[in-house]
């Protein structure tokens, strides 16, 4: 089977990998419109068990990448000079471009040359593949040629966020909310080296409106938000990858496959950042659609196969990460709250998480939760 892949993210490169891996005799080609090195933000970040649904099928590419995770057991909320922490909420993390780093190198380890600056204009350079799939994330050329088919949906937050880094290592997956003269700002922040966080800061439409963002340069926004987060920071400084101001992208197809192509990765579905699923859902939706290739014997009938298995589970966190972010449309609301009604507020915004489950997850932050509310 001859197959072009669009997109080098950690979908794209995951798919391509485990094809050749598994089909040594396929045809693989993979397009990537930047650099080798180039990659945009900082860390991503797993859940508690990060990569344990690789492991069974795949521990090489699990223990290339462990080695070079942070992680950690607990959420740590700073509010009006207060803190707080839920016990029982593992996360894990890796610097972006290590991930894509490892990933290459596992790429070419199966004999695929990724074409890197290479941009795909149009799917029409692209006949004579047998499969092309989509890979290319959040403006995707794939989803934006054939919208109606794919029955693609595309909308956005109101929120605005610039995508920071930073030197000071923070102990764990860490938001910081202050409260301005002008509005309220959030930040996420955590560790994917030792030296190095990721640090996303994030406000509502009404506070990015009074500060003026839309008439600052890069250098004057960041300026403005390491003066915000300046004890947060506590003298490091915020560090600059193209950390513009965004809104953050809904995408959701209908349709996950038109023809021959398809849709993996960012291209497909986006999850809120809040949540930090968005490099998981892409390396499962590979994982995913190569077991639908596996299985079916032609390509229609697997992709229809990988629509039919994996959208209800897709569905589900996309769900989940809408609830989410709805929470962080309204923070500056919940910022009134005492802290502890906030960091309960907090933990079940997904409306995942009742308190039977909390009590079992987080004992010690729901000990001190229903010991404020003097309850037993």
């Amino acid at each position: 089977m001859r197959i072009a892949v669009i997109g080098g993210g950690p979908g794209g490169l995951y798919f391509a990998y485990l094809w050749k891996k598994r089909h040594p005799d396929a045809e693989i080609d993979l397009f990537e419109q930047n650099a080798a090195g180039a990659t945009w933000g900082f860390g991503v970040v797993f859940s508690e068990q990060a990569l344990d649904f690789l492991r069974a099928d795949d521990p090489e590419t699990v223990d290339a990448i462990t080695p070079r995770m942070e992680s950690w057991k607990n959420i740590t909320l700073n509010l009006r000079g207060e803190s707080v922490e839920i016990d029982g909420v593992g996360f894990s993390s890796i610097g972006r471009l290590a991930l894509l780093t490892i990933l290459q190198e596992r790429v070419r380890s199966t004999g695929i040359t990724p074409r890197f600056d290479t941009s795909v204009q149009s799917v029409d350079e692209l006949r004579g593949y047998d499969l092309i799939v989509a890979a290319d994330g959040l403006n995707s050329m794939v989803r934006r040629g054939h919208e109606a088919a794919f029955g693609a949906s595309v909308s956005q937050s109101s929120n605005k966020f610039a995508w920071y880094g930073t030197t000071k290592p923070f102990a764990t997956l860490s938001q910081t909310f202050v409260a301005t003269d002008r509005g309220s700002f959030n930040a996420h922040h955590y560790r994917y080296a030792k030296d190095m966080s990721t640090f996303l800061v994030e406000c509502d439409a009404a506070t990015w409106a009074a500060y003026g963002f839309a008439d600052k340069s890069i250098e004057e926004s960041q300026a403005i938000c390491e003066d915000v987060f300046a004890a947060t920071l506590d003298g490091h400084r915020l560090i600059s990858n193209k950390s513009v101001w965004r809104n953050f992208p809904w995408i959701w197809n209908e349709r996950w496959s038109h023809g021959n192509m398809v849709l993996i990765g960012d291209a497909l579905h986006s999850a809120h950042f809040s949540i930090g699923s968005g490099t998981r859902l892409a390396i499962e939706d590979a994982i995913a659609l190569t077991k639908a290739l596996e299985t079916e014997n032609g390509i229609a009938a697997a992709l229809a196969r990988y629509e039919v298995e994996r959208k209800p589970i897709v569905k589900k966190l996309v769900t989940a990460a809408r609830t989410s972010a709805d929470w962080y449309e309204h923070f500056p609301a919940h910022m009134k709250h005492d802290l502890m009604d906030f960091a309960y507020s907090y933990i079940t915004r997904s409306g995942r998480i009742d308190d039977a489950r909390l009590r079992a997850m987080s004992p010690a932050f729901m000990a001190r939760y229903e010991a404020a509310k003097g309850r037993s």
